[in-house]
């Protein structure tokens, strides 16, 4: 069965806004004309949002439940929803009232302009300036520094995809805030809109310290994956043959003043000569074993390591 648009909403202990949020999504897409689903998936959520799901989805045509066995985290919430999902475009958003259904229109009509991704920007946030506001814009400044796709609100789940672009990424770790560099590797095109932000009405946020620093190992992963996917050995082997130039050099240093009688058994240089070896070796088998791990992940499953937009044909040729 094929759709206009498919939105996908994570929903963790969301029992009170569920049943506002799906009128709200209601009243935003039947005027638009489009065919489209909801799905919402519950992750593993500890009140009653499993029961008013059920409950919904038996009046609600449009409306898809997906059921998780546990909590398994946003990320993997998101992924279940985007495989479920039968729409041309996809759109996300959080189950807790702060994204504005009214503004998917918006992001619909500017991913038909030509884009892949449409990325909500929160540019009036409505969250706390010292918890929330001031660590969401030093990330999206590191994000972007790091990344090179320059975002004002990677953490802003209201996003508009095209399905073909998450057909191509795998999700897991906390990289539902990056889609778009998971994107951006697979030669998406990228914007951004201004969208609605309202504050939170039921319930606490689930965000803490410990997400941040999950967010920043995940920045890592993306940062080497969006710079070396396919060139693994440049990163590995270049740092390898750096630190055996290193070795090489500081052993012939030593090598030289041992000719010229001193003792280099008990120097500090003669230790460092040895580490700087052996990191080096170390480093260029990573690097080696990172291209066959590479090719073996390409070959094995047909993937390709390029994308192809479309293909012109001129009338000549069949």
């Amino acid at each position: 069965m094929s759709l206009d648009l498919s939105v996908v909403v994570p929903l963790f202990n969301e029992e009170k806004s569920l049943e506002q949020l799906v009128n709200q999504l209601l009243d935003a897409l039947r005027p638009t004309k489009e065919s489209f689903e909801l799905i919402l998936v519950n992750d593993g959520s500890m009140d009653r949002t499993a029961e008013v799901l059920e409950g919904l989805s038996e009046q609600i045509p449009e409306l898809v439940g997906v059921l998780l066995r546990k909590n398994y985290g946003q990320t993997a919430a998101m992924a279940a929803g985007f495989d479920v999902a039968n729409g041309d475009i996809v759109v996300s958003l959080d189950g807790d009232l702060q994204n504005d259904p009214a503004d998917i229109p918006l992001l619909i009509e500017k991913l038909r302009e030509g884009y892949d991704l449409v990325s909500g920007w929160r540019y009036q946030r409505k969250d706390g300036a010292l918890l929330r506001k001031l660590p969401s814009k030093i990330a999206n400044r590191l994000i972007g520094r790091v990344t090179g796709i320059r975002l004002h609100d990677y953490g802003c789940s209201l996003k508009a995809y095209r399905k073909e672009v998450l057909a191509d990424m795998r999700l897991y770790g906390e990289l539902h805030r990056f889609l778009p560099v998971l994107a951006n590797i697979e030669g998406a095109r990228i914007t951004e809109v201004k969208v609605n932000h309202r504050a939170r009405q039921f319930g606490n946020s689930n965000y803490g310290i410990d997400r941040t620093i999950r967010v920043l190992m995940d920045l890592l992963t993306v940062w080497f994956m969006n710079r070396f996917l396919t060139r693994p050995m440049y990163v590995f082997g270049f740092g390898g043959l750096l630190a055996i130039a290193g070795s090489l050099t500081v052993s012939s240093y030593l090598l030289l003043i041992k000719f010229m009688g001193e003792d280099i058994g008990s120097r500090p240089l003669f230790s460092l000569a040895l580490v700087l070896g052996l990191a080096g070796v170390q480093l260029f088998c990573f690097g080696l074993l990172g291209e066959l791990q590479i090719r073996t992940y390409h070959e094995s499953q047909g993937r390709p390591i390029y994308r192809i937009r479309e293909t012109l044909r001129g009338g000549r040729f069949p």
